[in-house]
């Protein structure tokens, strides 16, 4: 169903059901799943894929070559997965030839004014609130919810389950399940509410919160906390997500809270 008004190049590939709406415009070198809807002025540029049964909201741009001056205008995609929604002016920049792609997951939420940069690597169920801007190639895993209006700086990487303070400005890694606030960002805690909204059970917590209060509130550093937390906890998969985490950070983590 696409409406008289839309400008649609015949080579882009459009899957079963997909609406497009008035004044859209969409290049060739696009593919948009079945039932996806663009609803009215929508750009959707060269090296696009949109997944099925997205919703795409007035003024979205998906795939506009990158602002990056080393982009010497490579062939790179920008992805977004099934069941996104990409709320109104949400820009979606196509990749580098540093990474290639461009990655939103799948049943994400990108509200109003978003905007995500070259070669970002967005996980599945992320919630990014107004008018949240990430920097190039920045990584943000599952289910991570981030407020309002926050600035992260590129190569940053957001863990899984995180919730973030809107309006904060991120320029280091924040790990998995905390919740991040004040200025300079900071760990304020764990994201018990989230948790357990995500069925993690009270054990799972309890050890969440233990790992976290070993790093931040037992007197060591980040470096001590992690050669010792191995030795006094039991191993499970939370700790081996935790430690995995903070060593492969390369921006270092978030400071502890005051």
């Amino acid at each position: 169903m696409i409406h008289p008004l839309a400008c649609v190049d015949p080579a882009a590939r459009l899957g079963e059901g997909v609406e497009i709406g008035p004044f859209c415009y969409v290049q060739g070198n696009v593919e948009i799943g079945d039932g996806t809807r663009l609803i009215s002025n929508v750009t959707v540029m060269d090296g696009a894929r949109i997944g099925r049964n997205c919703t795409v909201f007035p003024g979205a741009v998906v795939g506009a070559c990158p602002q990056d001056l080393k982009f010497k205008g490579e062939e790179t995609v920008a992805i977004v997965g099934d069941g996104t929604t990409l709320r109104e002016c949400v820009t979606i920049h196509r990749g580098t030839a540093s990474k290639g792609r461009t990655v939103v997951g799948k049943n994400c939420l990108i509200m109003a004014y978003c905007h995500v940069a070259h070669d970002c690597h967005l996980g599945d169920n992320i919630i990014m609130s107004n008018a949240v801007q990430l920097g190039g190639e920045v990584v943000v895993d599952d289910f991570a919810v981030i407020g309002g209006g926050t600035l992260v700086h590129q190569f940053c990487h957001l863990g899984s389950y995180i919730m973030v303070q809107g309006g904060a400005l991120i320029n280091k890694d924040i790990p998995p399940y905390v919740l991040a606030a004040r200025e300079p960002i900071s760990f304020t805690g764990v994201n018990v509410i989230g948790l357990r909204r995500h069925a993690f059970s009270h054990e799972s917590i309890a050890r969440i919160q233990e790992i976290y209060r070993i790093l931040y509130n037992s007197g060591l550093n980040i470096a001590e906390a992690v050669d010792r937390l191995p030795l006094m906890m039991e191993p499970s998969e939370e700790l081996d997500k935790i430690l995995g985490f903070i060593n492969a950070s390369g921006r270092g983590v978030l400071r502890g809270g005051v």
